[in-house]
């Protein structure tokens, strides 16, 4: 059997105006039993101190123990009308005669005086002869002689008829209060609670749909106020987190096509030269050796592409696993060498770095960073292979090693900056080429970007009638730097050359919050 569930308000304005109604009317009845106690006992001790006050005339006894009866006076005004005097006798026999009006039931008392569970002197409560009268009677009793005792009386009939009507009074005045409570409560609760209904409207449009509203705040220092503000932070926090989710999938949607597209070109070239071998099984040699040699050159391109994509991936998800003290002279050496070998036309020096006045004095023999020697000689690689590649042929290429602070003149970066002061190990891949167009500069660390330089003449030594890069190797050295705690500047002069630096902090542990910042810059996504 399913119980019906209990009826109780549902919403909080009705539940504030319940308790408001209860409370009070709650309090005008205490106060009102709290009254009506102390009015009946303050006419009862009215009654006492009538009754303490009168006592029968000893003449009265006298007349019992003579006559065994008591003789009434002649006047009714021999007594007050309110006042009922009874006698035992000396036997202990309650008299049928008493002084006083007998127009109405009198207190109920016992026929023999040894049943009269009374105290001398003490007034007491008894009830009326008359059950259906509802009034009872005080009494006190005093002994007379010879064994004689008197009970006198007064009816509590004005008592209980002031205390009843106080009673119907605190009832009526307890019903009123409730009503005005439920009537003016609403009111003021509604009132009270605009703010926080003003909060409800909004909330529901923004669950609608309508995300750019803002909670209204018309007072900050009271609850409401302060959960508007609470509510407003996390709507734009909430904001943040759609825009960057959004941003992202718009990036990875972008990145798949570009990757996509890149690998698109060489699959058709493999698949078109290896298709033309199929189709003409009797192709002379020449031409069959020929395309064997661009099927393997479009396969170890998309080879290296995929290499170039997973090592992006890794860099996006984790730090550099591996960290050493690394020789930075010693790998821009290593670097220039490779590089020779395969641009052996090309000028390359390795100098100093100019430093900054507030940068640290140290040796260039001894210029170290932590940091992953494999992945920064990979760095060296690009940048080294970059100028090289974009540069005319009688370009000079100078690398910059050396230490210094960080300050707020900066060039194009690939992260946030480091903050100022920060101590860091510099390298630095400058030319004296061409330069990138300054509307083209901002994008070069993005993934499959590839800036159009000013002059693109053929390199001798370069790998001629190789289709250019795929866009990856800044994006790949950015994303090195970063895992490094550090960061990828560029420093453009159109018609001049430009300049590549990997600034390393001294460090081994870089700013969470910049890390945090590079995973969620476009240039790392």
């Amino acid at each position: 059997m399913k119980w019906p569930r209990p009826l109780r308000p549902r919403s909080l304005r009705s539940r504030l105006i319940l308790i408001a109604g209860l409370l009070a009317t709650g309090a005008v009845l205490l106060c009102q039993l709290a009254g009506l106690t102390v009015l009946r006992g303050w006419l009862t001790d009215q009654v006492d101190d009538r009754l303490s006050h009168f006592q029968p005339p000893d003449r009265v006894y006298e007349d019992i123990a003579d006559n065994g009866t008591l003789r009434l006076p002649d006047s009714d005004n021999a007594l007050p009308s309110d006042y009922r005097v009874y006698f035992y006798d000396n036997d202990g026999s309650l008299l049928r005669t008493s002084l006083g009006s007998s127009n109405t039931p009198g207190p109920r008392l016992p026929q023999q005086a040894a049943d009269l569970d009374l105290a001398a002197g003490r007034p007491s409560t008894l009830p009326t002869e008359d059950d259906a009268s509802g009034s009872g009677w005080r009494v006190i009793t005093y002994s007379g002689p010879d064994h004689m005792r008197a009970v006198v009386a007064l009816p509590l009939d004005t008592v209980d008829g002031a205390t009843t009507k106080l009673l119907w009074l605190s009832l009526g005045l307890g019903v009123a209060v409730a009503v005005g409570v439920v009537a003016l409560g609403n009111g003021a609760v509604r009132l009270g609670l605009r703010p926080l209904t003003r909060v409800e409207h909004t909330a529901q449009h923004i669950t609608d749909g309508a995300l750019e509203l803002n909670v209204p705040v018309a007072d900050p220092d009271s609850e409401v106020g302060r959960l508007g503000l609470a509510l407003n932070t996390m709507l734009d926090r909430l904001r943040a987190a759609l825009h960057r989710t959004e941003t992202s999938e718009a990036q990875l949607r972008h990145f798949m096509a570009d990757a996509g597209h890149e690998l698109r070109t060489p699959l058709t070239a493999i698949q078109g030269f290896a298709e033309l071998l199929l189709d003409e099984p009797d192709m002379p040699d020449r031409r069959r050796h020929e395309a064997h040699t661009l099927i393997a050159h479009n396969a170890d391109r998309m080879s290296r592409l995929v290499d170039d994509l997973f090592l992006l991936a890794k860099l996006g998800d984790t730090p550099a696993a591996h960290r050493e003290p690394v020789d930075i002279l010693s790998l821009a050496a290593d670097a220039i060498a490779t590089t020779a070998i395969r641009h052996p036309h090309r000028a390359i020096t390795l100098e100093p770095l100019a430093t900054h006045p507030a940068a640290p004095e140290r040796d260039l023999d001894i210029i170290e960073a932590p940091g992953d020697p494999h992945q920064l000689a990979q760095v060296l690689g690009n940048l080294l292979s970059n100028a090289c590649t974009h540069t005319p042929a009688g370009s000079s290429i100078q690398v910059r090693v050396g230490a210094t602070r960080t300050h707020s003149e900066r060039g194009l970066g690939s992260g946030p900056p480091l903050p100022p002061g920060t101590p860091v190990s510099v390298i630095e891949v400058a030319d004296n080429g061409p330069g990138i167009k300054p509307d083209e500069a901002p994008h070069v660390f993005d993934r499959f970007y590839r800036a159009t330089p000013f002059s693109q003449p053929a390199a001798p030594g370069s790998e001629a009638g190789l289709e250019p890069g795929s866009g990856l190797g800044l994006a790949i050295a950015a994303a090195i730097a970063a895992a490094h705690g550090g960061r990828l500047e560029l420093d453009n002069r159109p018609g001049e050359g430009c300049t590549f630096r990997l600034l390393l902090p001294d460090s081994t542990t870089a700013p969470k919050d910049d890390t945090d910042e590079a995973h969620h810059d476009p240039s790392h996504t």
